[in-house]
């Protein structure tokens, strides 16, 4: 197995920054917008871009969920293990707002894709964008694309890309893993 660092540290704050400055043009105050993160690894992405948004560009009043798509995966009944599910936080309503949905790495669509059928437990928003961290773009399944990309990776079948945060590991990094097959 081999191990190559896509962005270090520094080089994901950079990115991360950006994204938040694309976030900030596109919906300016975030009045009729919100933040979702896709649990479980969403939620450090939504959460570093939302402190970027409020420190570096003073947008205080950002509605903020955290959505759980466990039971809306269409391999979730596949799996060996008993899957458990992690808690939905939507203490705001979606109806006729714009809403981000985001996620560290867009893979083969399919999250993205139990993710839009998630979000109508909640109501009906007036339009959906995607931001994800990471983007390994010939491996869709599914016809979703983000709006928003911090990188684009063309990985091969035998490669996983593997987010780490300070808040669970010991420092910021995204990996380029590889099996030795």
């Amino acid at each position: 197995m081999s191990t190559k660092i896509l962005l270090n540290a520094k080089e994901l704050q950079i990115t991360l920054n950006r994204l938040a400055c694309q976030l900030r043009e596109t919906h300016h105050d975030f009045k009729g917008s919100v933040i979702v993160g896709l649990q479980p690894r969403g939620i450090y992405v939504a959460r570093r871009l939302l402190s970027i948004l409020k420190e570096e560009y003073k947008v205080n009043h950002i509605e903020v969920g955290a959505l759980d798509i466990t039971f809306f995966r269409d391999d979730f009944r596949r799996s060996k293990s008993l899957l458990s599910a992690n808690q939905n936080i939507m203490n705001m309503k979606i109806e006729n707002k714009r809403v981000v949905l985001i996620d560290d790495v867009l893979y083969t669509g399919r999250s993205i894709r139990a993710a839009l059928t998630a979000i109508d437990s909640y109501g009906r928003p007036k339009e959906i964008q995607l931001l994800t961290l990471i983007d390994r773009r010939f491996a869709r399944q599914l016809p979703i694309q983000p709006d928003f990309c911090g990188r684009q990776v063309d990985a091969i079948e035998n490669e996983r890309v593997q987010v780490a945060w300070s808040e669970q590991n010991e420092q910021d990094a995204v990996y380029l893993i590889s099996s030795d097959e």
